[in-house]
């Protein structure tokens, strides 16, 4: 690590926790802090903040303004290492550490299923073995040297993914990991732009491998074989190739469905079996093959094999969000534990404000390699800082091991049943409760006691695909603009209150609200952002005064019942602030030029409790091309009249906003203050080049209530509006048109998606069900139904509705359980 300038005050400290966001700090004499800078944000703003809680060890930039040198010299006691590149040197600090374990280590890349195959590898081979993983998706160039800083002592292998959207990056994180055995899962389109060609990324993917023992890959690929085939710098590289073809040393034979298995009969070193997986589509089946080649390269033996990847679990069992009995919210984290994930599963803990009780289940950690007592000291810390309120514990670690926690209430059991046996269900309630356990104790029988029954159609809300998708936003806009986002109609259907406190932690400026009652329930949430309320009502403005929400002032009628409620609850001089609206030419709400001498003249009175926040208006049309010049029309007379307004008031801080989520990307000239962004952060754009960057948000599904043989001439439900041309099959679905799903989606108008394959919406909706027919699809009572995914499916879903996709979202009723996901 080349180090331009240090300031070392103390040579003897240890640290062995590598931090690299501010608000992840667990133990500040312990941590040292990288400072990396980004476009939009330098970390070194929070250098002080970190000292001031104990931290005394830091990575900066060596290209500091005079200011932030000045702020170096107040830190008396702390060692700084100033450094041309500080992403680097947490690169350089990992490639060190990784140097010192002479343990199989796995690389993996490729364009899909990196994630899937690094958790089922864990899944297959933490059974007899002390595995290291990446944490979640850690594949970037800050997330693999955290990954790899977590080998110690006691690891006997070590699963890591890596990730590239630039050329160059991969011999970076190539020389981190240093697989001995390498993974290329499949190659996609995922970051195209950036690379010359396919074949171009794909040997910029192989780099990971230059170094590795053995390369497993599937020889279907052909683009990657061939790659393989002629990179020189893989001569010396084993290859282990799984695929259809003769050569290949594990061959597929052929696949069937049986009643939600895929059965894939294979042939290895002479021997023929078949492999059943608890999946039915190809990107599992593809991707169990990888983790299949790879136990065998290994050494397993084909009996262990067919037996573990029978027990495959999905990878949406972890950290899902449900909603609870009597109230309460359950964060399912059941699928592993060791300290890492537990440090990082109690961060989310802490950060829920859904309720002030804070609980934790937790079993045994297995097969850490530290001493017990060392071991649950440190849990005992985590709990602690993270102020658990409640321990469950179960197994016979923690009961031995119980006089170390210091929490308020505590219970111990020996296993899993006991717990379930004696442990009373009413005990919970209003509290948020975070389930952590190992595999091995079936915490996924506590997460069926604890879950609310609900019927089987859901809505699963993707956390994560919302912070990608504002950060995508984010990249688009000035360092200096402020971001308010739109959580209105309950967060365009995925849930006001989980979606808002993302948001909060991620930073963002401004929520916005359509109602007083969603911002009260958002305050009640625990929410503290500043939040605009966009349709005030008379009879609201006492809860908006004292819930500090910020209205939305448009027209001389609403500006006098407000300013009169504000001198009747605000005392002293107090100014409550507001949202000026403008109507440049949507004419919605809003006042017009004419309008701008006299608001300001009741502005500007003295005893006005009013005190202008922002003033804003609305694109009517900043998606369509054709209307261009319109959109330019309502940007000009925005600035002039917002100019002429904030020059009247003598205050330059009035944040100025015109731009939609349509109007950040196509009108970047037209930032301002602030952006608004709106459906784009729930993963809608109508711009092929904006859309694929971004995540489908939510998702809803369903599973099949019955399958039916319908005789040629027979109906299906109300009025007999579908008769069977054929001998048919059909499947009962449990939704709606009280669920959200349109009538007019009947008699053959929609689709959903059964294994893969669309099947068309037969008969009259009802309104709990629906009918649909499989005929030719492989499916069974239970098998999964989606209604729709990603954004294809979701825009395709409202044009054959005749509406919009917000009208989808928004329609989808409460009484469809939310499911949330998130690292």
């Amino acid at each position: 690590m080349r180090c331009s300038e240090c300031y070392i005050t103390d040579d003897t400290r240890q640290v062995d926790i590598l931090l690299t966001d501010s608000r992840k700090l667990t133990s500040a004499s312990r941590s040292l802090f990288f400072a990396i800078p980004t476009a939009r944000n330098t970390g070194f703003r929070y250098v002080v903040e970190l000292y001031d809680k104990g931290v005394r060890n830091f990575i900066v930039s060596n290209n500091l303004t005079l200011e932030e040198r000045e702020v170096l010299q107040t830190i008396k006691d702390a060692n700084v290492w100033m450094v041309p590149d500080v992403v680097r040197a947490l690169q350089q600090l990992a490639e060190e550490h990784r140097a010192k374990y002479d343990i199989p280590i796995i690389g993996i890349t490729g364009s899909n299923g990196k994630t899937i195959v690094k958790d089922w590898l864990y899944q297959m081979l933490s059974v007899d073995r002390r595995v290291v993983i990446s944490p979640r998706s850690y594949n970037s160039q800050i997330g693999v040297p955290l990954s790899v800083w977590q080998l110690s002592g006691s690891a006997e292998l070590g699963v890591f993914e890596t990730g590239i959207s630039l050329p160059g990056e991969m011999d970076k994180l190539r020389r981190v990991i240093n697989p001995t055995i390498g993974i290329f899962t499949n190659i996609g389109q995922a970051h195209d732009e950036n690379f010359l060609s396919t074949s171009h990324k794909i040997a910029e993917k192989l780099q990971l491998f230059l170094n590795a023992d053995t390369l497993i890959y599937c020889s279907d690929y052909q683009e990657i074989h061939s790659a393989i085939l002629r990179a020189e710098g893989l001569r010396n590289v084993k290859r282990f190739t799984w695929g259809h073809s003769p050569d290949d040393m594990l061959r597929v034979c052929s696949q069937e469905l049986v009643n939600g298995h895929t059965i894939i009969h294979i042939s290895y070193q002479g021997q023929e079996t078949a492999v059943s997986i608890p999946f039915v589509d190809r990107a599992s089946t593809e991707n169990a093959l990888h983790c299949i080649a790879t136990m065998l390269y290994l050494g397993y033996d084909l009996s262990t094999v067919v037996h573990r990847s029978a027990n495959l679990t999905p990878i949406e069992m972890r950290l899902e969000m449900k909603e609870g009995t009597h109230n309460c919210l359950l964060i399912n984290d059941g699928y592993s534990l060791d300290l890492n994930s537990l440090s990082i599963a109690l961060e989310v803990l802490a950060n829920d404000t859904t309720h002030t009780k804070h609980t934790l289940i937790l079993s045994d950690m297995v097969q850490t390699g530290m001493f017990e007592t060392d071991l649950y000291e440190e849990v005992a810390q985590l709990l602690k800082l993270r102020k658990v309120d409640c321990l469950v514990g179960i197994g016979d670690a923690l009961c031995r091991n119980k006089h170390l926690f210091d929490v308020p209430k505590s219970y111990f059991y020996i296993d899993t049943d006991e717990f379930l046996k004696k442990h009373a269900l009413s005990r919970f309630n209003n509290e948020t409760v975070l389930i952590k356990g190992a595999r091995v104790f079936r915490f996924e029988h506590i997460v069926k006691m604890l879950q609310r029954k609900t019927h089987e159609t859901i809505m699963e809300v993707d956390l994560n695909a919302l912070v990608n998708n504002l950060n995508y936003y984010r990249s688009r806009i000035n360092s200096t603009t402020k971001m308010m986002a739109m959580v209105k109609a309950s967060s365009y259907g995925a849930g006001t209150v989980e979606v808002a406190n993302v948001l909060q932690y991620n930073n963002v400026d401004y929520l916005t609200v359509a109602y007083s009652d969603e911002g009260v329930e958002l305050r009640r949430g625990g929410v503290s952002l500043p939040i605009m309320v966009m349709n005030p009502e008379e009879s609201s403005f006492q809860d908006i005064i004292q819930y500090n929400l910020e209205p939305d002032i448009y027209s001389f009628r609403i500006f006098e019942l407000f300013a009169s409620a504000a001198s009747l609850f605000v005392k002293g001089g107090k100014k409550i602030p507001i949202h000026i609206e403008l109507d440049t030419g949507m004419h919605r709400l809003g006042f017009g030029y004419q309008d701008l001498n006299e608001l300001s003249a009741r502005l500007s009175e003295k005893d006005c409790p009013l005190r202008v926040q922002s003033i804003f208006s609305h694109l009517a049309c900043s998606e369509d091309p054709a209307m261009d010049d319109f959109t330019r029309t309502q940007i000009d007379r925005f600035r002039k009249w917002s100019t002429e307004l904030k020059k009247s008031l003598k205050d330059d801080s009035v944040c100025c906003h015109i731009l939609n989520s349509s109007g950040i990307t196509r009108f970047p000239e037209a930032q301002m203050d602030m952006v608004r962004l709106g459906i784009g952060l729930y993963g809608i754009s109508p711009e092929p080049d904006v859309q694929r960057h971004l995540l489908s948000v939510s998702k809803v599904k369903t599973r099949v209530s019955q399958v039916k043989d319908i005789p040629k001439g027979d109906s299906v439900g109300y009025n007999r509006r579908w008769i069977a041309q054929c001998d048919s099959r059909i499947a009962i679905i449990p939704i709606g048109y009280a669920d959200g799903l349109s009538r007019i989606l009947g008699n053959g108008v929609g689709k959903v998606f059964i294994n893969g394959h669309q099947a068309p919406i037969i008969g009259s909706i009802c309104m709990d069900m629906c009918f649909v027919d499989v005929t030719g699809i492989s499916c069974a009572e239970g098998t999964e139904v989606v209604i729709f995914g990603d954004a294809k499916q979701l825009v395709n879903l409202a044009d054959l509705a005749g509406t919009i996709s917000y009208e989808v979202l928004t329609s989808v009723s409460p009484r469809v359980k939310r499911v949330y996901y998130r690292e």
